[in-house]
């Protein structure tokens, strides 16, 4: 029928060539997913099974990105969140309740641990901690009640590797999950689900985005009844992901494995010229001796990645270490980590319950894809400056 100009603007008849191919992923946004006939109107949140019905459960460049980073991970489905802590987030409130019991390493992301204390506390789950290192020991730590056991190896900052295999053991025979947040590996340097996790995490913002642009998270279970608990609550959250963003991570994953090489090797460089220096008391680096776990990050890691921490000596006093980092220049001083920028950040570790005494002589390095002579030279110039 004919149309006004004005109803042109929205019902087009225009129409391009068909049989475009392109090496990108198309960036598919809408809210509105539009149906055959009324009769197939289907409000589900299992796009792979009923096809695509809203944008919130997401677009085809939100479900490839998912299953990109499931097929690297081995497992059966994963869920894509807005960022590593709204990963983290929605899947405790997927999977536990009042009365519920959890276990959290002292290790662990900062932001996780205030989750459980401040937000899953208030709601009645019972929230405990145990020692990074603990192995199978934490089997005296597991109650009738203990639901999820969170792990994050190696540990935000302290770089504890934790031995996975065992936890995942002990955990299981006490009837309880295992979640492993796996964002250092970048979901491919350890096969979590090999060692025994059940769920596994990763802030995408992080490797996979690469270039510090972008903020995503990914939820990757083997259990299908685990994909339905937590995809039912992500779409009562309405935890819903760009497909922008995602389509930044895709392009982030073509060069994944090249960046993560040269990081790695740089990083082992630093990391070993810095455990020679006096100034230095030690690397905190999973591949070097000096790491708590190493020997288990041989047994159970393919590589390793960009981010270590260096614990300075006593006689450096935290205005020292704070010079230091403010001496920098190739280094920047900023959170998060895993992109081609190398960053620099101290910690205080000082009144800080159950962690190193390491005060306030720890700074957390993650290393880009800056030359790594010119990397040295900066952290040279940099001590000589604290001094």
């Amino acid at each position: 029928m004919p149309k006004n100009w004005k109803t042109k603007l929205i019902h087009s008849d225009a129409r391009v060539p068909e049989g475009f191919h392109s090496l990108s992923t198309p960036v598919y946004r809408g809210s509105t997913v539009l149906f055959a006939n009324a009769s197939s109107v289907n409000d589900g949140w299992d796009q792979y099974e009923i096809g695509y019905a809203y944008g919130l459960y997401g677009t085809p460049t939100v479900l490839e990105l998912a299953t990109r980073v499931c097929e690297l991970e081995g497992g059966f489905r994963t869920i894509i969140a807005p960022g590593g802590q709204a990963a983290i987030s929605l899947l405790n409130l997927a999977l536990l309740k009042a009365g519920d019991h959890i276990l959290i390493p002292e290790s662990i992301y900062t932001p996780n641990r205030k989750f459980a204390s401040l937000v899953l506390r208030r709601f009645g789950v019972e929230v405990g901690h145990y020692p990074p290192e603990a192995g199978a020991g934490i089997s005296k730590l597991l109650r009738p009640n203990t639901r999820l056991v969170w792990c994050e190896s190696p540990g935000s900052i302290t770089m504890e590797v934790q031995d996975i295999p065992a936890i995942a053991e002990a955990a299981h025979r006490a009837g309880a999950l295992v979640v492993l947040d796996n964002t250092w590996a970048a979901g491919v340097y350890f096969d979590a689900f090999a060692h025994g996790v059940d769920i596994t995490l990763q802030a995408l913002t992080k490797y996979i985005g690469g270039h510090s642009d972008l903020l995503l998270g990914s939820i990757t279970v083997r259990d299908p009844k685990l994909y339905e608990r937590i995809g039912d609550t992500q779409q009562l959250v309405g935890c819903g992901v760009s497909p922008d963003e995602c389509s930044l991570a895709l392009r982030g994953m073509k060069t994944l494995a090249v960046r993560l090489q040269t990081m790695e090797a740089s990083a082992r460089a630093l990391a070993e010229w810095l455990a020679t220096l006096p100034e230095v008391e030690r690397v905190l680096h999973p591949a070097l001796p000096s790491c708590p776990g190493h020997e288990l990050w041989k047994r159970d890691f393919s590589g390793s990645a960009g981010v270590f921490s260096v614990v300075f000596a006593q006689s450096l006093t935290k205005e020292q270490v704070i010079r230091f980092v403010d001496a920098l220049q190739l280094f920047k001083i900023g959170y998060s980590w895993g992109g081609v920028t190398s960053l620099a950040v101290a910690y205080d570790f000082h009144g800080i319950p159950n962690r190193p005494n390491y005060g306030a002589r720890i700074v957390r390095l993650n290393i880009g894809l800056e030359d790594v002579a010119d990397l040295r030279a900066d952290l040279e110039q940099a001590l000589k400056a604290a001094k």
